[in-house]
């Protein structure tokens, strides 16, 4: 284990005026209140914060800091307090101390809507204090690094939420040597095999070609020197992650990947940086499309560097990164630089971030997001979004993340130029809203009075702000439509029953569901969340026992339609009575419904005069309507016979049923059953995934057999 002493000339390596008394002291009451503690490999468990501390030394991080990593699991694992951490330090501590506490509970690698609520907690907590999330950082770094020493379901666990959540957050959070470490750590657990694979060919590669990174980082150095810019060059192999996520994006083998090196040359000032890139641009070819200058659009990280990927000895590409010595301590460090010591002081790098101010730009969106998955969607655009930088006519800069549409530009602009967006000019050209932006265009948005947003717009748009507002803007004119719909479903229900569908029995029955107005129970009843019956039936309990639902005959299904229209289920979608739906006109064939979310529809975008505004009629429908269901079941005697016996028991019937795969240990089928409507199709699906040997359900709906 680390002695104090070890930890202490550490500190002092950068902050001389550090509190030792404090550091010794808590280095002593942690040694003590985890004594008998042992980890996984058997080393005592203090050995853990003692490894962290180090870490964060590395980053040259302030006494509270440090002092936090060695107390971290204090109050989780011993029989310490809150309280007695406050008397003992001091309260800022004692926060820190609770606050890490408070992340290690958070289970992050559980369901999508739990793993919602919990990156919400992760951020509250981030912004209460960043000094939480770098303890955390190193903590889970060094229990990557030592991994080895847990069981194998253990160790997958961790590495999937290392490589999900931790290591992106480095990134964002500009400490890229941390997530390329964790990624790699992740990768080494996750597929070893892969791992040792590329690694083997880095040692073929070195034996075949020498060692290539000091020839090409002495070549650098010489041009540099002839050209008298002072600076220092460094060189290293790209990681295997790095390398092995590369050639799954560019689907290319190890032997046609270029660019694995990477190459570093920090400078004296600014104007050498671009001297440099000058020199290495004069000596060897630069590549076409992989130049970027983070100096004069900043990440909002504060990171700063200038980016270029060259030709070098025998065709090789290889990656440079030019800074200053100051953007290369916020490189390394990131939004942590804020905190960082020199030589006794805190570090007055003028390219650090204000945390505060950075968290406010990562977190500005999340609690706008009205539900788990547009709050997920909005977490990984940020945590994983490079940044592209293009210019309106005035000149000012837009920054987007990496594949960022002009539609994505015109809502950074002003919700307003979003909505009502009906074109774009990029460097003049005019473009489909869809195209992806690049670095440096000029883009020109044109508006149009009555343009609203369209549902194929969220699939354009890459900003989660952009997905926000047409959400939020399509959801409004939803309401209104559906508020219309249910009035109307409701006066026809409440006729059927003798009774008028006045405000006062409408703010009634809002208030038997529990719904703040009238204008709620009207939405949800259009949108057939709730049905006219049930309100009716709640409301009134003694009349609707005595007026049974009228049977709907399967030729009068549809509401919408002329009388002489012919309709046919689209048999892509196969939609059921209680799914929205829209009909599509064919000449000679008469209208096709389709369900809303059919993604046939988009065929269909550019011919608006095909479209029909329908729905399904109010009433019992008969159990008339075909759905194919996809199973995969065991492949043991009697589970399909029992199969088929729970879709009996919910009296629906099997019209078909054929084999798609058939295995020893199992068989997938499709199963195509006759229901009523969307509950029945629900309480069909319900009943066979009970079956303990049925291994995966899912509705099938397949365009390719939609009509042309």
């Amino acid at each position: 284990m680390i002695p104090v002493e070890d930890l202490l000339a550490k500190v002092r390596a950068y902050n001389p005026n550090t509190n030792e008394p404090l550091i010794r002291a808590a280095y002593s009451y942690g040694w003590d209140m985890h004594k008998g503690q042992t980890r996984q490999s058997g080393e005592p468990y203090f050995s853990h914060p003692v490894e962290v501390a180090m870490l964060l030394t590395e980053q040259r991080l302030d006494d509270a800091t440090i002092i936090t990593a060695l107390l971290h699991d204090t109050i989780e694992d011993t029989r310490t307090t809150f309280t007695e951490i406050a008397e003992m330090f001091s309260t800022e501590i004692a926060v820190l101390v609770d606050g890490v506490t408070k992340l290690t509970n958070l289970q992050l690698s559980s369901t999508q809507t739990k793993q919602a609520e919990n990156f919400r907690k992760l951020f509250m907590a981030m912004s209460k204090d960043l000094r939480v999330i770098l303890v955390k950082l190193a903590d889970r770094l060094h229990n990557m690094r030592t991994i080895r020493h847990m069981a194998a379901h253990k160790q997958a666990q961790k590495a999937h939420e290392t490589m999900d959540i931790y290591a992106p957050l480095a990134g964002r959070m500009g400490m890229q040597w941390m997530r390329e470490e964790l990624e790699d750590l992740s990768f080494a657990v996750l597929q070893p095999e892969a791992r040792s694979s590329i690694m083997r060919r880095f040692v073929t590669l070195q034996k075949a070609s020498g060692d290539v990174i000091a020839r090409i980082t002495l070549d650098i150095i010489n041009e540099l020197k002839k050209a008298e810019v002072a600076a220092d060059v460094t060189g290293r192999a790209k990681r295997p992650f790095s390398i092995w996520r590369k050639m799954e994006e560019k689907e290319l083998g190890f032997s046609r990947l270029s660019d694995i090196y990477g190459f570093r040359v920090i400078c004296t000032s600014e104007q050498d940086c671009y001297r440099a890139l000058g020199v290495i641009h004069q000596r060897w070819r630069a590549v076409p499309g992989r130049f970027k200058d983070y100096i004069s659009q900043p990440k909002s990280n504060g990171y700063r560097s200038l980016h270029t990927t060259v030709s070098g000895r025998d065709g090789k590409r290889v990656e440079v990164q030019i800074r200053t010595r100051e953007m290369h301590d916020v490189a390394e460090g990131g939004v942590a630089a804020h905190w960082s010591y020199r030589d006794g002081q805190r570090a007055e790098n003028r390219f650090a971030v204000d945390p505060a101010k950075w968290l406010e730009t990562i977190t500005e969106r999340f609690e706008a997001a009205e539900d788990h998955d547009e709050f997920m969607e909005h977490v990984k655009l940020e945590m994983y979004s490079d940044q592209v930088f293009c210019f309106t006519p005035k000149g000012e800069v837009v920054a987007l993340p990496k594949g960022a549409t002009p539609l994505d530009f015109a809502y950074a602009i002003h919700t307003r130029i979003g909505h009502s967006c009906a074109g774009a000019k990029v460097d003049g050209m005019r473009v489909p809203l869809w195209t992806r932006l690049k670095n440096g265009q000029s883009v020109e948005i044109t508006t149009a009075e009555g343009q609203s947003p369209q549902v194929t717009w969220i699939d354009i748009v890459k900003t989660g702000r952009a997905k926000q507002a047409i959400r939020r803007a399509l959801r409004e004119e939803d309401i209104v439509r559906f508020q219309r719909l249910g009035r109307e479903l409701m006066r026809v229900a409440l006729d059927h029953v003798g009774k008028k569908a006045t405000d006062k029995v409408l703010e009634t029955a809002a208030r038997a569901f529990d719904l703040p107005n009238t204008d709620a129970l009207l939405a949800k009843v259009g949108a057939t969340d709730v049905s006219a019956r049930k309100v009716v039936e709640r409301l009134y309990p003694e009349l609707i026992a005595s007026a049974p639902e009228a049977e709907v005959a399967p030729n009068k299904a549809i509401v919408g339609l002329n009388p002489d229209d012919k309709f046919t289920r689209g048999s892509c979608c196969q939609p059921v009575p209680g799914e929205r739906i829209v009909g599509i006109t064919y000449r000679g064939s008469g209208v096709v419904v389709h369900g809303i979310d059919c993604k046939r529809l988009v065929t269909y975008e550019d011919q608006p005069d095909r479209w029909l505004d329908i729905r399904w009629a109010a009433g019992h429908h008969a159990a008339v309507h075909a759905v194919t269901l996809d199973l995969t079941i065991s492949n043991e005697g009697g589970v399909l016979g029992r199969i088929c016996t729970l879709i009996g028991e919910q009296n629906a019937n099997i019209s078909d049923l054929r084999f798609t795969d058939r295995k020893p240990d199992f068989y997938r089928l499709l199963v195509d059953v006759d229901v009523r409507d969307s509950e029945h199709l629900h309480a069909v699906m319900m009943a066979i995934e009970t079956d303990s040997d049925v291994a995966a359900l899912r509705r099938e709906r397949d365009v390719a057999k939609a009509p042309a």
